[in-house]
This record gives C-alpha cells, sequence and structure tokens, in this order.
C-alpha cells in the first residue's frame, strides 16, 4: 500500500481563503508537530498563508514514541541520502499536488521549508516539481545527489540556514549545497549562523519569514 501523509495544519490568519502554501517538513526522528510552531511564528508575515507539517511516511524502526523517518539513515553516506530521497519523493509530491488542490492553488503559491531530513526534502522534490515553488528553504540539512543537478531548471530561490556548531549535520553542507546549486543556475542564499548547533533559532526563524514574504509578494 502506497504511504499517504497528513499532519498538523494552520488555517490563513486572515480568515480569508489561502493565497499561498508553506509545507513545514520535519527532521529524522520527530514528526510535524515538532515544527507547526514555524507557521505561527510566521502567520504575521504570512497573513494568508495556510501552513501544513506531515509526518513522514515510515516510523523508525527502533523507536516506541512516534519519531518518524522519511527514508532509513543506516550508512549516513551521500549515495544513501540520494537513494532515500528520491525514493520518497513521490510520496511527498502526492501530498503536495492534494494540498495544493484542495486549497485551489497553483504551484506558484507553495513554498517547501524543512529541517535536517526535511531540509534533504525540500530540495530533493521542490527543485524537481513540474513548475517550480515559489520558494525552497532549508534548515540545518544538506543537498542530496548534488553531482544529479543537470537538466534541473527551477526559478525557485533558495534560502539555506545553517548553525557553524552544527555536530550533526557539519556547517559545511551549507557551502557545498550553495555552490552546487550556483553551478546549476540556480539562486540560493546560504546563512552561517555563529554559535548555533542542530537547531533552528530566533535569527534562523527571521531570515526565513524574510524570505517567505519576498516570495510570495
Amino acid at each position: 500500500m502506497t504511504p499517504t501523509l497528513d499532519g498538523p495544519r494552520l488555517a490563513p490568519a486572515s480568515g480569508a481563503p489561502a493565497r499561498q502554501l508553506v509545507a513545514i517538513l520535519h527532521g529524522y526522528g520527530a514528526d510535524g508537530a515538532d515544527l507547526i510552531d514555524l507557521g505561527r511564528a510566521w502567520q504575521g508575515r504570512l497573513p494568508d498563508a495556510a501552513f501544513v507539517a506531515p509526518n513522514a511516511p515510515e516510523p523508525l524502526p527502533f523507536e516506541a514514541l512516534g519519531g518518524r523517518q522519511w527514508f532509513a539513515l543506516d550508512e549516513r553516506s551521500p549515495s544513501e541520502y540520494r537513494i532515500g530521497a528520491e525514493a520518497a519523493q513521490p510520496i511527498l509530491d502526492r501530498f503536495l499536488d492534494a494540498e495544493l488542490e484542495a486549497l485551489g492553488l497553483d504551484e506558484g503559491g507553495l513554498a517547501l521549508v524543512g529541517f535536517s531530513q526535511g531540509a534533504m526534502m525540500a530540495f530533493q522534490c521542490g527543485l524537481r516539481r513540474r513548475i517550480p515553488p515559489a520558494a525552497l528553504i532549508g534548515y540545518s540539512g544538506l543537498l542530496p545527489g548534488a553531482d544529479r543537478l543537470s537538466g534541473i531548471e527551477t526559478q525557485s530561490p533558495v534560502l539555506i540556514v545553517h548553525g557553524s556548531d552544527d555536530d550533526v549535520v557539519p556547517a559545511y553542507h551549507a557551502e557545498a549545497a550553495e555552490q552546487a546549486l550556483a553551478r546549476a543556475g540556480v539562486a540560493a542564499t546560504a546563512h552561517r549562523l555563529q554559535g548555533l548547533g542542530h537547531t533552528i533559532d530566533e535569527r534562523g526563524m527571521v531570515l526565513g519569514g524574510r524570505f517567505l514574504q519576498a516570495a510570495f509578494s
């Protein structure tokens, strides 16, 4: 059976029909509830946006408390990241298509935001959507399949935010992603936040909110 996704949602703060959809993709071992508060933090800047934070399709094999994964992490190697993200992409694509249809929106009203493994999925999926999303944001993540970007044709602006002290996904992945995307002709901006570990802080939330507001304007 093909997995289907679901997770917490926020309706537009304005009370009007949604004009944008921001999909927020959690990291390895978390779930949608872990990141939906990003949507609450951004509602002031994006009052007409709906937010959704889908739970990843797979439960962790060793976790009884509900943590989930977009794909298994055993080797934590570049090939594993690429193969796993490619396998999970169709599941996420179907979910996004259904959410956009339910809201009566087109791709220009979509933004993908991801943290850690969710950032891998935001890049994997967002860069390959048939019609480019309005924006892609990756926090504390990396770019899977960085050597397989030939043929990517997207106008989606990309924001990369990473802590200088990240001991889970080292910060050099931010610069590597920015450079790989630039070589592929994708407009990407990376911010390395000093003193930050593997998390999103107020600085990152502000950068993300401003970026989405500009992308949707």
